[in-house]
């Protein structure tokens, strides 16, 4: 009787410093097959198509990378553009300290930040305004202007496509609201907030503020309290840094919180079956799988599809967002 096992090793790059640490190796033993192998794709049911309201949201939606003076990455978060002049919203604490930044798109843009417009700590938003050539088709939400949502209000939240799955349209329902406050149903993703919160038109009636099991977006009612204090005569502009230089801090390695070894596919134990691939995988701050690839195939798409499955639920401590190279290697014995 063939034993099966997988073995793997992570090489951690930061996405800034690009500095390479290993973990000690992590080797799981797999007990041979009693059923045959289930066919489960690993992007089963994430649904076939966009919806008409995903397709006309999702290319508005934005990551916004912040830096400090010196360069080095605070974090990223979602963000959506408000109108076609590169004026965009996110949470205050995205940008907070920030002394530049760039805001990206799905289909590749890459826009420079001028600065902030304006900013309310109280409610949690900031207005950006993003360099756009005037000749650029900037696609932009509008905002809802009917007035207060009704009890059980059906809305989706829509993340970006750059964060894959995560980023999908979730169609979910209002439980409750205040004037500072609305409470949705469901569990959403990390890397949606900062993400808007649109109704059936695709008009946006909030901004997610928190994530997790219980979803808190801040209302569009707040958002145009904000957006008041923009004028026409209003400069983006990033707050000035301190003349004196700050005490350096080190910045502390990534480390896993979670990383369990791939299991031996069922039906794939059998003598002298062996292969070792390479996955890639991306960490966002939250310490989340944003993107995984196959870097080098294992030869077996068991063997790949089981490693995918495995190392996309792996968790890192949160970071400054890092890269790992992960060679898996499955064998019997």
């Amino acid at each position: 009787m063939a034993i099966g096992h997988a073995t793997t090793q992570v090489l951690a790059e930061s996405l800034l410093a690009q500095q390479t640490q290993a973990t000690p190796p992590i080797t799981t033993t797999a007990q041979p097959p009693t059923t045959a192998p289930m066919n489960q794709s690993p992007q089963a049911n994430t649904g076939q198509t966009q919806s008409s309201l995903e397709a006309k949201v999702r290319p508005s939606v934005i990551w916004v990378t912040a830096f400090d003076s010196k360069g080095n990455l605070l974090r990223t978060e979602s963000g959506f553009f408000i109108s076609p002049d590169g004026r965009f919203v996110t949470r205050a604490d995205a940008v907070e300290g920030g002394a530049n930044a760039v805001a990206k798109t799905a289909d590749g843009g890459i826009y420079n930040v001028s600065g902030v417009l304006t900013v309310s700590k109280s409610a949690d938003l900031a207005v950006l305004k993003a360099e756009v050539k005037p000749k650029k088709l900037l696609r932009f939400l509008d905002l809802n202007k009917t007035g207060e949502l009704s009890a059980d209000a059906r809305v989706a939240v829509v993340g970006s496509a750059l964060a894959g799955n995560e980023g999908a349209a979730r169609e979910t329902t209002i439980t409750g609201q205040s004037s500072d406050r609305l409470e949705i149903a469901g569990t959403t993703a990390a890397s949606s907030v900062g993400s808007p919160v649109v109704n059936e038109n695709g008009d946006v009636v909030g901004i997610v503020a928190s994530a997790g099991e219980k979803t808190i977006a801040r209302p569009v009612a707040a958002l145009d309290s904000v957006l008041s204090r923009v004028t026409a005569d209003t400069q983006a502009r990033w707050p000035q840094t301190p003349q004196t230089s700050p005490t350096p801090h080190a910045t502390p390695k990534p480390r896993l919180l979670y990383a369990p070894a791939p299991s031996f596919p069922p039906g794939q134990s059998l003598p002298g079956q062996s292969g070792t691939g390479r996955f890639r995988l991306t960490f966002d701050p939250q310490g989340n799988v944003t993107s995984l690839q196959i870097v080098t195939s294992t030869g077996n798409p068991y063997f790949d599809q089981a490693a995918i499955k495995t190392l996309g639920q792996w968790k890192s401590a949160p970071s400054q967002g890092w890269q790992a190279t992960v060679p898996v290697t499955f064998k019997t014995r």
